[in-house]
């Protein structure tokens, strides 16, 4: 036994595959809820398991589980706060199986269940780890939710073939029935979007599937995607993932108008603009070696610094960081903590219809630290002034959120 199936098989006085070396009862227990079939060795369905044919789009219940963790509440009177997923793009790169189990434990421990993967990550090896944790992604019964992404790039296309082969592979290192959330990645500008919307329809109707999903695609696309979807009586996209952030904000001018009026959530990526709002970074370090990272050696290195290493950008932070000092003193909050604390109280996004940021991580501990700023109160108002005049200072040169 080896790699990460020496994480998920357990004695059984602990069959929990999330919570190894876990004692408390409550702790498994509130994983059993989450998988309840993935915790039987025998394969006979435990007695707390929903019914249904495993996979079956039509008999999807909600579990009742009192005793699972739950992620923070918004007090009484104050608006819904955005869901949080975990991003794995980084597992199977800079994160290894082990690390990659870990880090999906400590998520679902805090009461979240959605996990974003796609077909390119890490050559399909994010898939690969996610698959052999044994959560019985996709199954009825099962509250954690899985998505991941076809996409249009390195000699793949969103043509009906193409598009069926990606997704039936994912599914297959997923070692899932179907998949909760299937995006879109990008537009394919080689293929007719009708070519496209038809084959994902003729996927739902087969169950491999149960949302559609657009990412990086232009507001006007959009509108003519629900349109076509509406008028042919294909299956709509209800989510969007996008690029958003407390100085990445070109998607709240036209695109979140458009999602509001079609029904489509929105679920940000890079909301610490790929690190740079850590403020770990200086603009100089472009022209020293730096450690493998998100802006440096590999190969999304490039796109990352073409995206946000600009010196307005470094500038907008430093702006941030004096009012932070300024209004909190010594015991300031991160420039990492007030980013995120930005993206779940002072964004536009709205936790009643569904809005979500999703986190990545490159280890554990970048995890669970970025997990408790998210969990954090609002800011200060003149740090969240000083948020606004960082985005006025970098607006003119911000990176187009489509491709």
């Amino acid at each position: 036994m080896n790699g990460i199936s020496a994480l998920i098989n357990r004695p059984q006085r602990d069959p929990s595959p999330l919570l190894p070396g876990v004692a408390n009862e409550r702790a498994w227990r509130g994983a059993a809820l989450l998988c309840p079939h993935s915790l039987t060795a025998s394969g006979a369905p435990p007695p707390w398991r929903v019914g249904g044919a495993r996979g079956s789009p039509l008999r999807r219940r909600r579990l009742h589980a009192p005793d699972l963790p739950r992620p923070p509440r918004a007090s009484s009177g104050s608006p819904a706060r955005p869901a949080t997923v975990l991003g794995t793009m980084e597992m199977g790169r800079r994160m290894d199986a082990p690390t990659s189990a870990a880090a999906v434990r400590s998520f679902l421990e805090r009461g979240h269940t959605e996990l974003d993967t796609a077909f390119m990550y890490s050559d399909g090896q994010s898939e690969s780890i996610l698959g052999g944790l044994g959560l019985g992604l996709g199954g009825g019964d099962c509250r954690v939710k899985i998505a991941t992404k076809a996409n249009p790039w390195e000699g793949r296309s969103l043509k009906p073939d193409s598009l069926r082969s990606q997704l039936e592979t994912s599914l297959k290192r997923l070692q899932c029935p179907q998949v909760d959330l299937f995006y879109l990645h990008a537009p394919d500008h080689d293929t007719p979007v009708e070519e496209t919307l038809r084959a994902c329809h003729q996927l739902h109707q087969e169950g491999k599937f149960v949302e559609l999903g657009l990412s990086n695609y232009a507001a006007w696309e959009v509108a003519e995607i629900c349109t076509l979807c509406r008028s042919n009586g294909w299956i709509l996209p209800t989510v969007y993932q996008g690029m958003y952030n407390a100085t990445t904000r070109q998607v709240e001018t036209e695109l979140f108008p458009c999602l509001r009026h079609f029904g489509l959530r929105f679920y940000a990526y890079n909301p610490l603009a790929g690190g740079l709002l850590t403020g770990k970074y200086k603009y100089e370090d472009k022209d020293r070696k730096q450690p493998v990272g998100r802006f440096f050696g590999n190969s999304w290195a490039e796109v990352y610094r073409n995206r946000f290493w600009k010196e307005h950008h470094f500038e907008a932070i430093g702006l941030v960081e004096k009012a932070l000092g300024a209004a909190y003193g010594p015991s300031a909050p991160s420039m990492t903590s007030a980013a995120l604390r930005w993206m779940y109280h002072h964004s536009q996004l709205q936790g009643a219809p569904g809005d979500a940021v999703i986190l990545g991580m490159s280890s554990l501990e970048q995890l669970e630290q970025n997990l408790a700023a998210t969990e954090e109160g609002s800011l200060e108002p003149a740090v969240v002034q000083a948020f606004d005049q960082a985005w006025h200072l970098v607006a003119h040169e911000c990176p187009n959120y489509f491709r």
